[in-house]
């Protein structure tokens, strides 16, 4: 079974980005999967798909993990030049962690394990 995870850290806070919105698709754009941030700034999509889950066992494949950034700073009243972060991922093996580094200004990527 092939999964996927992701962390979001608020740099220019010091700080796990609870709350924010995700979303995992293929690479033409449907999507499989939809969830918030955990209070440490998590999603494991190996959950049951009434949680925050996928229907199925990821087939090895390019995917786009979507950041809903600006709706997200919105809410806490902060500017941002980020209105969401798409990030492309090979999403192969029995699991891919995408990790963000975010601020209002910049952000920065990575494969995490």
């Amino acid at each position: 079974m092939t999964t996927c995870s992701t962390h979001v850290l608020d740099a220019a806070l010091g700080v796990p980005a609870a709350g924010l919105e995700v979303f995992l698709s293929t690479a033409d754009g449907d999507t499989l999967a939809t969830a918030r941030t955990d209070d440490d700034g998590r999603i494991r999509w190996d959950a049951p798909l009434e949680a925050g889950g996928l229907p199925a066992d990821l087939a090895p494949a390019t995917y786009l993990v979507t950041f809903a950034t600006g709706s997200w700073f919105a809410a806490a009243a902060r500017e941002t030049f980020f209105p969401h972060v798409q990030v492309a991922a090979e999403i192969s093996g029995p699991h891919v962690h995408v990790a963000l580094l975010l601020s209002p200004f910049s952000y920065t990527t990575y494969k995490g394990s």
